[in-house]
């Protein structure tokens, strides 16, 4: 067989202003940061952030002065992806997605998280109706603006195999001549088996690699694309991250997207997936989230 909520945020966000370049007369038509190609047998590589609705990225990451209208379009100037996170939350109307298209470069890509409505349930096989009413929402509406649907699960969702298989059995692989891509979000231990991984094989669905505090890091690669949320950023540096845990998180992006895999990422089952390029989604989603943006341009410029 075979994508911006607001957060609350405590402390001084003085001493974080300019950081970032302050013009806010960017071309919007043109990206200066378009998706990494690192030869002709790699996939692509696109980074980005969690939305780009966020009060305390103004002054930070927004010169001062932009209007918050045209802040999806200087966002996307700066990344190559975005992750669209209010889509979990309900329903968004199709001319929304029509416009947050229009608003962003070629090449650009979102990846839109699924509705929880559809993972936060008992029996995932009875998901059917939930996933359906997100495709009929207006979604396809970004056209090749689209990446991958995230479906992410609530932590205290424990494996269990059948029905789980159930759920990837309904996920569209196509809609309207279009081959869909889809990223599992798992977020308990009971995953860390290999029945789980061969699962997610038999439905080239992948799992994302979440790097975070308390939930499962898993390395293993499903499908012709990676999908890695980076959650470990420190909004008292900088660069989100220090520049040696960039170079590395900047090699491990480039190892996936040729075809490798990083040797320093623990995976549950030791069999090797077919070697290929691979397409490559990597977002720096932290809790503060002020420094994300910066950690995100430091890898754009990483894996060029």
């Amino acid at each position: 067989m075979a994508a911006g909520v607001n957060w609350s945020i405590t402390g001084n966000l003085i001493r974080l202003r300019a950081a970032f370049h302050p013009s806010v007369e960017l071309p919007v038509t043109k990206s200066p940061k378009n998706a990494a190609k690192n030869s002709g047998t790699s996939g692509k590589i696109y980074i980005g952030v969690g939305g780009w609705t966020f009060e305390p990225w103004r002054g930070v990451f927004y010169p001062e002065k932009l209007t918050q209208a045209k802040e999806l379009s200087y966002a996307a100037s700066k990344l190559t992806s975005i992750e669209i996170n209010g889509t979990y939350y309900g329903s968004q109307k199709p001319e929304s997605f029509r416009k947050w298209a229009s608003e962003v470069p070629d090449g650009f890509v979102f990846s839109v998280k699924g509705p929880r409505f559809a993972t936060n349930r008992r029996v995932l096989a009875e998901a059917g109706d939930s996933i359906k009413r997100f495709y009929d929402s207006g979604v396809l509406e970004l056209r090749d603006r689209l990446g991958p649907v995230l479906w992410q699960f609530a932590p205290t969702k424990k494996f269990d195999g059948a029905d789980f298989g159930k759920f990837l059995e309904l996920l569209p692989r196509k809609l309207e001549g279009r081959a869909l891509r889809h990223v599992v979000e798992v977020r308990h231990d009971s995953f860390c088996v290999p029945e789980f991984i061969a699962l997610i094989r038999q439905f080239e669905t992948p799992v994302v690699f979440a790097e975070h505090g308390k939930y499962p890091a898993i390395a293993d690669l499903a499908s012709d694309f990676v999908y890695a949320r980076l959650q470990k950023g420190n909004d008292e540096i900088k660069t989100c991250y220090p520049p040696k845990q960039l170079d590395a998180w900047a090699e491990r992006l480039k190892a996936w997207a040729s075809g490798d895999e990083p040797d320093d990422l623990p995976k549950v089952d030791n069999t090797k997936p077919k070697k290929m390029p691979r397409d490559v989604f990597a977002y720096v989603i932290h809790e503060g989230k002020v420094r994300a943006p910066a950690g995100a341009m430091e890898l754009i410029e990483r894996v060029k």
